[in-house]
């Protein structure tokens, strides 16, 4: 991901104005999964505040004040290490591990969290997804979104939910198959199929003509295009290698007010 974060992070404030422009008048939570176990840093140069983490101090904790949700896949982000990430820990409103209306600054915050760096662990992306959740595929008896969990508040009946997806590689890691991942969305929406939107932001080398691989026959098929493509009403795939991203967030938020208008919880 070294090569992308920065096409992303520029994105952010387009993405920022079209969620405002489009769903202002909506109460949104916005919440980055830790999509891995792993929490470290190589080296303590990596740390970016001396409140958070001691630069001087032995990898791979370097000094951290960390809880058990900061190594727990599938809670909210809110302390992104290693290489090219924020390197700190993000404040948000009343200690919250998601955005809500009552941060101020919500590019500056989005920023800070989405800025989760390169080369830490292999992404386990619809396990972190569906943890967040409270829908794993395998019943692990942790919950997330409860009295006290690491994301409590953040899942609502009455909201739409919008995924995201940024990865460079093919989905590969992930438990399950795209009709597992949509029929546990689903049913975290009570089955309606209008109350579930998503973005994969990824290679594109399994289709041809590519970005990724100019010129090269279409590679092997790419579980996350059968996902987004052939499993959900509401699925858009876009070329992580595209020379700018702003465009995909203005597209998929412009679909989602009048869903929103139309969204009656079941």
């Amino acid at each position: 991901m070294h090569e992308y974060q920065s096409r992303l992070l520029t994105a952010f404030p387009e993405f920022a104005q079209a969620l405002e422009e489009e769903l202002g008048a909506f109460d949104l939570h916005i919440l980055v999964t830790d999509s891995s176990h792993a929490w470290g840093m190589g080296s303590c140069s990596q740390c970016k505040d001396p409140d958070d983490c001691d630069p001087d101090g032995e990898p791979s904790l370097c000094g951290a004040k960390l809880d058990a949700c900061d190594t727990t896949m599938g809670a909210g982000e809110t302390f992104p290490c290693g290489m090219g990430s924020s390197g700190r820990r993000c404040q948000l409103a009343e200690g919250r591990r998601y955005i809500t209306n009552e941060d101020e600054d919500l590019v500056g915050t989005l920023t800070c969290l989405a800025r989760v760096g390169y080369g830490v662990a292999s992404p386990q992306t619809f396990d972190a997804i569906l943890a967040a959740l409270d829908h794993p595929l395998i019943p692990s008896g942790v919950t997330f979104n409860g009295p006290g969990d690491c994301n409590e508040g953040f899942l609502r009946d009455d909201a739409l939910l919008l995924l995201v997806i940024i990865q460079n590689t093919y989905e590969h890691w992930s438990l399950g198959g795209p009709y597992q991942w949509r029929k546990a969305l689903y049913a975290v929406k009570g089955g309606d199929e209008d109350a579930v939107v998503a973005l994969a932001i990824t290679t594109d080398n399994d289709i041809s003509p590519n970005l990724c691989s100019p010129g090269e026959p279409a590679g092997a098929t790419n579980r996350m295009r059968l996902f987004m493509e052939e499993q959900l009403k509401h699925g858009t795939m876009a070329s992580i290698c595209a020379p700018a991203y702003g465009s995909f967030f203005q597209e998929v938020a412009a679909q989602l007010a009048p869903l929103c208008d139309q969204f009656i919880p079941r």
